[in-house]
């Protein structure tokens, strides 16, 4: 049923390239054409909260399989579950309760069986970065390349475990596998602050992108590591709609909050791309941007070159 609500999660996220795609052409547009990209983005945005809700309906069932207090509960709620007819779930269920119906003796289990090491997918991501030459080039960008097609991978930027997984592997004595875990985790996050229908979770997302450290930097606080500063700038320039948790119930809202936290953390980067991405928002529909935007070009109006005006004491990075 995880796998259920995963399906239904891209569904909401090709939902939002359509909504980015009709944001984009509305500028371009006559008034009649506006009128009618302004009714399909309405049209698009029901559509989303109502994938919202299923998310959250099959995520809820997914637990509850596993909070039944017994077995006739249990076969009674599975029961239940196929009157659904859903192609991700039926046949596990109908799996489940054939075993249920079948004597122990009958299963094919052996009575002892060798436990074995399942490495998970993140384990083999880790395990290839120490091994595998053409991880272990000098060219950062081969492990960058690896990073995003693992965080692209279906269902794994919604896996919380493998997040973690990767997530611990930043503090890893090799310095390779230590990069190749930051890209991953850098790139999972920036999946999930720019994809995830829930803007809880995607906000949550930003605020853990801004605490990655850079690696070069004792003591490991206050400076982002540099990879950081792309993903910052895709999300500070990409509105787009979700859902919040209000009430116990599913309502409609944007990701202002996320992109103002990606818009101070871009002033307190303070790059020369960081700057040019802060021009740009003198123009955004979002007045609490523009004006942060003005704010923050007006105290820092020279040119940006990396170095925070707080920052002057900061270690040399080596870069």
């Amino acid at each position: 049923m995880e796998r259920k609500a995963s399906a239904v999660q891209q569904d909401f996220i090709q939902l939002s390239e359509q909504l980015d795609d009709l944001g984009r052409q509305i500028s371009d547009a006559d008034d009649d054409e506006k009128k009618a990209i302004r009714e399909q983005q309405q049209a698009l945005r029901v559509e989303q909260l109502q994938i919202a809700e299923d998310v959250n309906l099959w995520r809820r069932r997914a637990r509850e399989v596993t909070q039944q207090p017994g077995t006739t509960s249990l076969r009674s709620y599975l029961n239940d579950l196929l009157e659904f007819n859903e192609e991700l779930v039926t046949p596990a269920v109908q799996n489940s309760l054939t075993l249920m119906d079948t004597p122990p003796e009958e299963r094919g289990f052996a009575e002892e069986q060798p436990i074995l090491t399942q490495q998970t997918p993140v384990g083999r991501l880790l395990e290839r970065a120490r091994t595998e030459y053409d991880l272990r080039v000098s060219d950062p960008a081969i492990r960058m390349k690896e990073a995003i097609v693992f965080a692209n991978r279906a269902g794994m930027a919604q896996d919380e475990d493998s997040i973690a997984e990767i997530a611990a592997a930043m503090d890893d004595p090799d310095p390779l596998v230590r990069e190749i875990a930051i890209f991953t985790t850098i790139q999972l996050l920036r999946f999930r602050a720019l994809r995830l229908a829930d803007l809880e979770q995607a906000h949550a997302a930003v605020q853990q992108l801004t605490q990655i450290p850079h690696p070069a930097i004792v003591p490991l606080t206050q400076i982002p590591h540099p990879a950081i500063v792309p993903v910052l700038i895709e999300i500070v320039e990409q509105p787009r709609v979700g859902y919040i948790q209000e009430g116990g119930d599913p309502k409609q809202a944007d990701n202002s909050r996320s992109r103002m936290v990606a818009l101070l953390k871009l002033v307190e980067w303070h790059t020369a791309e960081a700057q040019l991405a802060i021009q740009k928002l003198k123009f955004d529909r979002d007045p609490h941007i523009v004006k942060a935007a003005q704010r923050a070009l007006e105290l820092f109006p020279g040119r940006w070159n990396g170095e925070f005006p707080d920052q002057k004491n900061t270690p040399d990075t080596g870069g």
